[in-house]
């Protein structure tokens, strides 16, 4: 049995969650990272959605000079096209997906269940939500990249083949360039997912406009 990894979570003002979204930080941060986020959403006041944030486990990164810090994955160099941790990457979908079980646990469905990310957060969420088995109510792709491309087609979950996919990235970010963005939606969009990439004056952030849009799609997403 994987074991759940400790989290941050945000609880509906009042009564119990019917939707949750399951949002992945980036590298080195933790589950307080968009946490000020939630309420810079526009969700309404009653939504029973519940936030879960969780902290990736802390792992020597190859880039950072052996430095432990929360990583769902190694990285070992810059070209993020090439030598991906996949072991790292598999352990933490398997983390992920547990998290997800105990939101059907605590009686949430996976279709009213959004799947987020940022940054190394957002290539696991892709992971994950492109291979889950039961139909997600969206992926959220922020600044991100696809990792382990060459295993998709033989392992993606027909479940989620038309979930919706929200991708976001920033004109100027230095860490994951937008051509790696751009790579990422041409890849799921010639494979058919339905991809709604959108782009912000920003780096390797996120932003208000961006912060607007997001809300507005959760709202879209889980029936808000």
């Amino acid at each position: 049995m994987t074991e759940l990894l400790p989290s941050v979570e945000i609880e509906p003002r009042s009564g119990a969650a019917t939707h949750s979204v399951v949002w992945l930080h980036g590298l080195g941060a933790n589950g307080h990272d968009f946490e000020p986020i939630v309420p810079e959403l526009g969700l309404p006041a009653d939504a029973a959605v519940r936030f879960v944030f969780p902290h990736a486990p802390q792992i020597p990164v190859t880039l950072n000079m052996g430095m432990v810090m929360p990583a769902w994955y190694d990285i070992q160099e810059m070209d993020l096209r090439r030598r991906h941790d996949e072991a790292g990457i598999r352990r933490s979908a398997q983390q992920v997906a547990a998290l997800l079980a105990r939101e059907n646990q605590r009686g949430v469905s996976d279709e009213r269940i959004v799947l987020a990310g940022f940054s190394q957060g957002g290539a696991i969420a892709l992971f994950q939500g492109l291979r889950h088995p039961q139909t997600l109510a969206g992926i959220l792709a922020l600044s991100t990249y696809l990792v382990c491309e060459e295993s998709l087609d033989a392992e993606a979950s027909a479940a989620n083949r038309a979930t919706p996919i929200l991708q976001m990235h920033g004109d100027y970010d230095p860490m994951v360039t937008p051509d790696r963005g751009a790579a990422c939606r041409d890849a799921l969009s010639v494979r058919g997912y339905a991809v709604d990439y959108r782009t912000y004056p920003m780096q390797h952030a996120v932003c208000m406009e961006q912060i607007v849009d997001i809300g507005a799609w959760l709202g879209e997403r889980l029936g808000l």
